[in-house]
């Protein structure tokens, strides 16, 4: 099993700035899609994007420096979770902000709180349901990867257009071929020099523009309560809990995944401490007004495609982020990637973590049809209520929030079947020789 455990400081932070690029654009698009929503003020929304960076950074240091209170210590990235959107959207309509932070806060407090007793429950996340688990959250992902490379939106005039497909296609090649033939550092950063070099060729179709950069300010100091006193009510607070433990449930998945690809097996004490990092994260962002925060899977394809292994590159891209959080002119600059461009990297990287499931589930035994059958149908259902989400709209708004969710309802499948047909046989753990832990 070979490691890449070393890596100098000049290579440590351009992949550092190769994982912010990876997960800029779902994190920045969280406080767009909310503030959008709820008709913030031009003002407002420079505040909640510039900050909302800088809390990403945050998070991140709180899950990389780890100590005996909190921070798993791998290689993660953190930043806004995305299935809060719709929940927090909800709540500051038939509220105010104040409440949408309330609640937001009172559930960074219970994850805080519920971390030690959460991790109890990792013998029901063995590699069956943890394979299971990533193989959905992989795939479920693919068509935001492709609606990405079509242009961002279905609404757009030009979504699906040859220009659209060229680029996409153009990054998904070049990323391709740099990392099956290209050596050392080159290999390692093939994600990066691909969206570099896709958002070029997009300038010359006229993709890339420049305005976010000339509109954002320079500099922007956080404000805790920027939006005011918090209210707690108690259904918008009962709402965020509910959708904190999905995040959970999916950050289990996250936790096993890379400890997977770094060869390091994840102890119910190194889960406890990630749940309370997270639980912290989430606090923090109601206290400076931006939103809850979850490990991004996203970036277990990264780590896994540069081979290096360590935290150092996430040390300086959670440094990036706060810097950038701090100087919105600059941070802006990560916009100005096109869609397709970002797509075409996001089919690499998820692909790869589906993948990564995939090969957990090899340590599965198979010939045994119960374990076939949890599998399948937890896959299935994970990916059925992603792709058809409608088919729970005539359910009350609350439950909605919760099964429209792929990733909830193979969590809630597999561990629910695993125990049901396989609690007087419990399956093996996951091993750390096993997965992707080679190049």
């Amino acid at each position: 099993m070979q490691k890449t455990n070393e890596v100098s400081t000049p290579k440590a932070a351009v992949l550092g700035l190769q994982h912010l690029l990876a997960m800029y654009s779902g994190s920045v698009l969280v406080p767009i899609l909310i503030g959008a929503s709820l008709h913030f003020t031009s003002e407002q929304m420079t505040y909640l994007v510039s900050i909302d960076i800088f809390m990403c950074g945050v998070a991140t240091a709180l899950q990389i420096f780890a100590n005996k209170f909190f921070g798993i210590g791998l290689p993660v990235v953190l930043g806004c979770a995305v299935q809060a959107v719709a929940p927090l959207i909800m709540i500051g309509q038939k509220f105010d902000f104040q409440t949408m932070y309330g609640a937001i806060i009172a559930a960074g407090i219970f994850v805080f709180l519920i971390g030690e007793t959460f991790a109890k429950l990792r013998k029901l996340f063995p590699p069956l349901v943890t394979g299971s688990l990533i193989t959905v959250i992989g795939l479920s992902l693919i068509p935001v990867a492709f609606q990405n490379i079509g242009g961002g939106s279905t609404a757009a005039k030009d979504f699906g257009s040859g220009t659209n497909l060229l680029v996409g296609a153009f990054t998904v090649l070049l990323i391709l071929a740099l990392t099956v033939w290209g050596r050392g550092f080159i290999h390692s950063i093939a994600i990066l020099i691909g969206l570099i070099a896709g958002t070029v060729l997009g300038g010359l179709f006229g993709m890339v523009s420049f305005q976010p950069v000339i509109e954002a300010s320079w500099f922007h100091v956080p404000t805790p309560f920027y939006f005011g006193t918090p209210h707690f009510e108690w259904s918008s607070i009962v709402t965020m809990i509910l959708i904190s433990l999905v995040s959970m449930v999916e950050s289990t998945g996250v936790f096993f995944a890379l400890g997977d690809v770094v060869g390091r097996k994840i102890e119910q004490d190194d889960l406890k401490r990630g749940y309370r990092a997270e639980g912290l994260a989430v606090l923090l962002g109601g206290i400076f007004n931006t939103f809850p925060y979850t490990t991004f899977s996203q970036n277990v394809g990264l780590v896994q495609l540069s081979g290096i292994k360590t935290r150092k590159p996430v040390v300086f891209s959670a440094a990036f982020l706060v810097i950038l959080g701090l100087l919105p002119k600059i941070g802006a600059l990560a916009t100005i990637i096109p869609a397709p461009v970002l797509g075409g990297a996001m089919l690499v990287m998820f692909g790869m973590v589906a993948v990564q499931g995939i090969r957990m589930l090899q340590q599965v035994d198979f010939h045994n049809d119960k374990n076939l059958l949890v599998a399948a149908i937890s896959i299935g259902l994970g990916l059925g209520v992603t792709v058809q989400p409608e088919i729970v709209q005539q359910l009350p708004k609350t439950v909605q929030l919760l099964f429209s969710s792929g990733i909830l309802m193979a969590s809630l499948s597999a561990v629910l079947l695993n125990w049901l047909f396989n609690s007087k046989n419990p399956q093996p753990e996951m091993s750390e020789e096993d997965g992707l832990n080679e190049k």
